[in-house]
């Protein structure tokens, strides 16, 4: 199914952006681990809309558990179902979109795979509001992750042209459950919100990277071949809306490189094998050898702008002149930090619970 993932942790997102509620069902979590509300609603917050370079559109993303958790707010070992409900549609935005596809959306494939029974509202199921209820499922594995002293961070790596410090630049993950522009270095996080808010001026949005980190993975976890981590976090990754690129420790950079330059020679350690390098990222050969796992993702630009574009009347084939209406961001990257923490932290909780 594609609305799942995950073997020994399912996780089953359903909803669309304007049905009645959008949420997910988590098959497999373990029993008798407490809910921590007040740190599933703080992780939300960072997701949902109604911040700083966001869309306008106001949701208080409250969590609501149907299923899964006891009297004293614990799991029980019965799937977890969790919903919240869609408060503030505007359906009517929509409109003009119905014989008129948004260029680089959904809209075209939707009309060609569903026909007339497809859901135009807020971009229906493709929409990004479905990362909502991946980050309920995120949050959670998150924390039972943590408890096994694996702990997992993201920042804005880039925004246009402007780059924040790498991971491998800074010893531990920077705590950015407070930060309302998730990045290390003040001077370039400052660089970087003048290229969206530039951007935003003229009608039009950016595009962005995002680097995540993800350290206390043991060696050995992962397969050869068709199952290694990269496959495990790529998939994965390319289930986030938006996502349009993924590459592993130096990446794309290590097109440029010798083999003596990109090679992570051995030294020890307090008594073990380690890397002095980590241009492979924490991962030979699909396996973890004990680095920081690290990796960044491209989200493209958002395809809503406020800008007039060329469409084409899918009644009277002909083109047209499309001005979009409705509320979005103009740079998706902000609020899909956590959701990339999300995926990492369902990703690892069912290679290792």
């Amino acid at each position: 199914m594609s609305w799942t993932i995950g073997e020994k942790l399912k996780i089953t997102v359903f909803g669309q952006s304007h049905s009645e509620a959008i949420g997910v069902v988590i098959d497999g979590f373990p029993s008798g681990v407490t809910v921590n509300v007040d740190k599933l609603e703080s992780f939300m917050k960072r997701r949902a809309p109604g911040q700083a370079f966001s869309t306008p559109r106001k949701e208080a993303d409250k969590v609501e558990f149907l299923s899964g958790l006891n009297v004293d707010g614990k799991t029980c070992g019965s799937p977890i179902v969790a919903i919240i409900r869609n408060t503030n549609v505007q359906s009517k935005d929509y409109d003009n979109i119905k014989l008129l596809p948004r260029p680089s959306h959904s809209d075209l494939v939707s009309l060609l795979k569903f026909g007339e029974g497809r859901d135009i509202r807020g971009g229906g199921q493709f929409s990004g509001r479905l990362t909502a209820p991946l980050c309920i499922a995120g949050a959670l594995c998150l924390d039972l992750l943590e408890s096994k002293g694996v702990k997992i961070g993201a920042h804005i790596y880039s925004v246009g042209n402007s780059f924040d410090l790498p991971y491998d630049k800074v010893d531990e993950i920077i705590p950015n459950n407070q930060v309302d522009f998730p990045a290390i270095d003040k001077n370039q996080s400052a660089k970087m919100q003048e290229e969206i808010l530039s951007v935003m001026k003229e009608g039009d949005s950016i595009g962005a990277s995002i680097e995540c980190k993800i350290v206390g993975v043991p060696a050995t976890i992962g397969e050869p071949m068709f199952d290694g981590i990269e496959n495990c976090l790529a998939k994965a990754m390319f289930g986030i809306p938006a996502v349009k690129g993924f590459e592993v420790g130096a990446g794309f950079d290590v097109c440029k490189k010798k083999g003596s330059e990109n090679n992570d020679e051995l030294t020890v350690k307090e008594g073990k094998i380690t890397t002095v390098t980590n241009n492979d990222g924490g991962i030979n050969g699909g396996i973890t050898n004990g680095m920081p796992i690290t990796f960044r993702v491209a989200i493209k630009p958002t395809p809503s702008i406020a800008k007039a574009q060329q469409s084409v009347n899918v009644e009277s084939m002909e083109e047209e002149t499309l001005e979009i209406r409705g509320r979005h961001d103009p740079c998706i990257a902000v609020r899909a930090v956590p959701v990339v923490e999300a995926v990492s932290a369902i990703v690892f909780a069912n290679l290792l619970i």
